[in-house]
């Protein structure tokens, strides 16, 4: 399924736009490196451009006709970057300054997807305040507490044990002041990725997640070699097409373009519920979009060149 027609010269001069200060820094250099190499070896003229060392208004002095946008976290994957980038005017990867934005944010991306008739799992807003053994008995245990704003699971706890959430409330916060009690869904954790926009999106095949560890963290993301990834996932067709339209859906809702990672989790009837999108997603050895594309028949290489050949602006 690779594409021919992609001449690597028509994309210019290309800043590979990674590393940046958030608390992802690490994950964006790898991420990085990785797209930087497979541009490259297609012949693409991409440069690398770490905006934690020099000011983003280099990309327009410098020339550069366009940006993958491989930043994470914070200052990149929220519509800061995409909002600088637009009002220079240089075309980038990705969604958009108002979709980057509230997918960044976990909680305004759940009230969306409710306001659209989506599911997602139960959840609590906390802070210093809270009732902290009213949310646990409304949302049962285990529960999950992660901030609002952060990726790569940063900040995020198990709580398993009555009287845990005000310690991993006060964990969170560290993060976020903005941070989530999330009820656990315990039938399996699983992966969507998108590519593509408009007419042309698609959903690749489904990615099934077993962490070797207690839940699917920054550890097991990235590091652990023990986490097992189903790609095939294992789900009968029916159902995986089931939750690739709902992945579909909640893509499309939040205003989402290019490409990006819907994760899902299924309940113990195996209804499945969105969990959190992420719109510039790992791009790593461990991630996952590269994993689905290649069970789709699509390189890491030619995959880097789809994602830039939809960059845009506005």
């Amino acid at each position: 399924m690779n594409r021919p027609d992609l001449d690597p010269r028509s994309f210019g001069k290309v800043a590979v736009l990674f590393g940046g200060t958030s608390a992802e820094r690490e994950i964006s250099l790898k991420s990085g490196h990785a797209v930087l190499a497979a541009l490259q070896s297609r012949g693409v003229d991409a440069q690398a451009f770490d905006p934690a060392e020099r000011p983003l208004a280099d990309l327009k002095s410098a020339g550069f006709d366009r940006v993958f946008l491989i930043l994470h976290g914070r200052g990149g994957e929220d519509g800061t970057a995409q909002g600088a980038l637009e009002l220079m005017g240089i075309p980038y990867t990705g969604s958009g300054v108002m979709a980057s934005a509230v997918g960044m944010d976990k909680w305004r991306s759940k009230l969306l997807w409710r306001g659209a008739g989506l599911p997602v799992p139960d959840y609590a807003l906390l802070d210093a305040d809270s009732d902290f053994a009213a949310v646990e008995r409304q949302l049962g245990l285990p529960l999950f507490v992660k901030p609002a704003n952060e990726g790569s699971s940063v900040g995020i706890s198990k709580v398993k044990a009555p009287g845990g959430l005000a310690a991993a409330y006060a964990e969170a916060a560290k993060h976020d002041s903005l941070v989530l009690a999330e009820r656990f869904l315990g039938g399996g954790e699983y992966t969507v990725g998108m590519l593509g926009e408009g007419a042309n999106l698609r959903a690749l095949p489904v990615v099934k997640i077993e962490p070797a560890n207690e839940f699917y963290d920054y550890e097991a993301k990235y590091f652990r070699d023990d986490t097992r990834y189903l790609c095939p996932c294992g789900l009968p067709p029916e159902r995986e097409a089931t939750m690739q339209d709902l992945a579909r859906r909640a893509f499309t809702v939040l205003g989402c373009r290019g490409w990006g990672r819907v994760d899902v989790l299924l309940d113990g009837d195996g209804k499945p519920y969105l969990l959190e999108i992420n719109t510039a997603p790992g791009m790593t050895d461990h991630s996952l979009v590269p994993m689905a594309a290649r069970t789709a028949g699509i390189d890491f290489p030619e995959l880097c060149l789809r994602v830039l050949e939809l960059a845009h602006v506005g």
